[in-house]
């Protein structure tokens, strides 16, 4: 069969009805002014405006027997899945599978070929496709131990590896992938994930990157997608990777240092500790390690950035402030310059999935990057197994004003349940009812921020830790907490505005400075530019002991500040004491509840018809499938309870600072129903609002009655 034909009818019928046909025929002279050096130009690092918004995302399942296409059998699932994304209002459908993508380059032409019905399918309902894959991976099972391990725990990629013989020859456009490999500076061996069971490519080698380069070309040549995640942009070989001439060719030159052999303890710290607590962060040398690692794969997302040009580009990230990313070089705030869609793995599919309350803090961090990078797209993948954790993610999703997307994720277990549903059926309630009931834009909203919360990557950066230990992200999350608990709309102020004294004065709400050890002069500078204009600041010490690089200072900076006797400059005992200064009157919320249960958290947002009460409950109790496990051996979760029994809640409203419109509430639990929300007369500034969220165990919004 002539796949390159059906490839080519696939296109022209994308084409004509209406579809992109891939940036390689829509701009052909973008190629050649790419240099081979990767460089890219500065119209595509810039950023472009997405041309589609992702709201309702919903992961696209291949199987292995897909790469049969173009067999009738396939062809007609293809539009069955197309039609019913369609019927459950999916606006977006993100490929899954085909992942580790390298190991497929036998079989590129059916795949594409597959890839391209696809779009053709969902084109007709005008839905988007983003193909998702990781490019500098492939598996390579170690021993049948790590056999049977992959096959247990990593089924969702759709697996077909070579054998070890055979692997010895896998190449694509003349690249050996055993050739392009990072190499461990333990035994000089290949890289190798062991929690993956994966082989890892050199975001450094000139070869890997042509090899990348040309199948991006060559992918969007053959698939019309509307955009594309390129996953995995760090390194899950470790620390100890890569110490190829490449590497090390690039660590003298922009940093002036060699590799030191592995062991030796002023550089690589105590090795006898899992990895995790590898590294000297005291030796400027490996600090500057750390950054090398990031600065590869911040020029690669570059380099892919600058072949798909106006095609939006998305990265996964499931963290972005703890220390542990170090590890791995996941650094999502130095690639975010070539990105364009902002994604945050959200919840697992087993029972700790309802304690979500410390993922607020990595929401609205991962929400705060997207929206200084043009107010671009964010979304939260939640990961389930049963229709009602798909419905928790929604609800987050909804609370934190982002995207939601989707995804089942069956094959993560050892065996599919026989109970398991097909994505848009998990999806769909949630979906229809908001586009029914309450279609809110999240486009252009604005989160009521009461708060700023300092995170400053340059803690997290030189490795920085208070004296018990606790690293800044840590004393970041408690604030979260806080703030959350007490419905205390807030905002994160991240390491470029904190060294922007314009953009600091903007604003008059208070800033959290809590143990932000490591501050540079710019920063301090706009600090105190800040407070001596009148701005109010919470301060917990340490803070400046250190600089953007991690040189410690003769003399903190907390010293200098404390000298000045700012008026509006309060030293406090961490996130602890919010609750009392909100007693005291220091502190007052626009939203104060005295009535119900406290732990239904609120948060206000305006549209652009006026502002939203979003609701969500933080005492959930999770309903465990009585024998599915996941890998970890934690249980699945099956359903969601709620611990909380007092469902009326009743809060003061300061209007001097918000004024609401009359509201109803409305939540999928109620079904078509709306309730009036009670509001009493004005009193000293003060409404008095009255919500009743009886029947109600996960989430609520009250909105503008229409």
């Amino acid at each position: 069969m002539n796949f390159n034909k059906n490839r080519r009818d696939f296109l022209k019928m994308a084409a004509i009805s209406g579809a992109g046909l891939g940036v390689a025929n829509s701009f052909p002279s973008l190629y050649a002014a790419i240099p081979h050096n990767h460089q890219v130009p500065d119209m595509l690092i810039s950023g472009i405006t997405p041309y589609f918004i992702p709201r309702r995302a919903a992961s696209w399942w291949c199987t292995i027997e897909d790469l049969q296409w173009s067999q009738k059998k396939i062809v007609d699932k293809i539009k069955r899945r197309a039609e019913n994304f369609a019927k459950a209002k999916i606006d977006t459908a993100i490929n899954f599978g085909f992942h580790i993508r390298f190991d497929f380059s036998n079989y590129f032409g059916q795949l594409h070929g597959y890839y391209a019905n696809v779009c053709e399918e969902l084109h007709k309902y005008d839905i988007k496709f983003m193909d998702h894959y990781s490019c500098n991976h492939v598996e390579r099972p170690r021993g049948e131990a790590e056999f049977k391990k992959l096959h247990k725990g990593q089924r969702h990629h759709v697996l077909l590896f070579p054998d070890p013989i055979a692997a010895q020859f896998a190449q694509y456009e003349g690249y050996f992938f055993k050739d392009i490999c990072e190499v461990d500076l333990i035994d000089g061996g290949r890289g190798y994930s062991k929690q993956y069971q994966m082989e890892t490519f050199c975001h450094n080698n000139p070869n890997f990157l042509d090899m990348h380069r040309k199948y991006l070309i060559r992918l969007a040549k053959e698939v019309p997608f509307d955009g594309i995640e390129v996953d995995d942009m760090c390194t899950y070989a470790g620390l100890t990777t890569c110490g190829c001439k490449y590497c090390r060719e690039r660590f003298k030159r922009d940093y002036g240092s060699e590799i030191p052999p592995f062991g030796q303890k002023d550089f690589w710290g105590d090795t006898t500790k899992p990895m995790a607590k590898w590294g000297n962060y005291e030796n400027p040398v490996f600090r500057d390690w750390l950054r090398m690692k990031t600065d590869g794969i911040v020029d690669h997302v570059k380099m892919i950035k600058g072949v798909i040009g106006d095609k939006p580009l998305m990265s996964c990230c499931s963290s972005t402030g703890p220390m542990s990313l170090n590890v791995i070089s996941l650094d999502l705030e130095k690639m975010a310059g070539s990105l364009d869609f902002f994604m945050l793995e959200n919840v697992g599919f087993n029972v700790k999935s309802v304690d979500w309350m410390g993922m607020d803090a990595e929401a609205l961090h991962q929400k705060d990057i997207a929206q200084k990078r043009g107010n671009a797209p964010a979304m939260a993948l939640s990961y389930t197994i049963y229709e009602k954790g798909g419905y928790l993610g929604w609800c987050l999703s909804r609370f934190w004003g982002v995207g939601n997307w989707s995804s089942t994720l069956n094959q993560r277990l050892e065996e599919d349940p026989a109970d398991a549903m097909e994505q848009e059926d998990v999806i769909s309630p949630s979906n229809l009812w908001e586009v029914h009931n309450s279609d809110l834009n999240i486009i252009g909203a604005k989160d009521l921020v009461e708060a700023r919360l300092v995170s400053n990557r340059y803690c997290r950066d030189n490795g920085w830790h208070t004296k018990d230990g606790a690293e800044h992200w840590d004393k970041v999350k408690a604030w979260s907490v806080q703030l959350l608990k007490n419905n205390v709309g807030y905002r994160f102020v991240r390491s470029e505005e904190l060294g922007n004294g314009d953009a600091l004065t903007k604003e008059t709400t208070p800033l959290i400075i809590d143990s932000v050890g490591c501050v540079s002069d710019r920063q301090f500078k706009a600090i105190k530019g800040y407070l001596a204009k009148g701005g109010t600041a919470w301060l917990t010490l340490p803070f400046g002991t250190h600089n953007e690089k991690g040189f410690k200072r003769d003399i903190p900076l907390s010293a200098t500040l404390l000298k000045e006797k700012y008026k509006h400059l309060m030293v406090l005992d961490g996130a602890q004491s919010l609750p009392q200064l909100i007693s005291s009157g220091k502190f007052k919320p626009v939203l104060k509840q005295v009535k119900g249960d406290n732990r239904w958290v609120a948060r206000i947002r305006i549209y652009n018809d006026g502002p939203a009460i979003h609701l969500m409950n933080t005492a959930l109790t999770p309903i465990a499938h009585p024998v599915l496990k996941d890998n970890s051996g934690t249980a699945v979760l099956k359903d969601i309870a709620s611990k909380i029994t007092d469902n009326e809640l009743t809060f003061e409203v300061d209007t001097t600072r918000i004024s609401l419109p009359k509201l109803s509430v409305m939540s999928p639990e109620l079904g078509q129903a709306q309730r009036r929300v009670h509001m009493a007369g004005h009193q000293n500034s003060y409404d008095t609002v009255t919500i009743d969220l009886a029947d109600v165990k996960l989430y609520a919004v009250a909105q503008k009655t229409k």
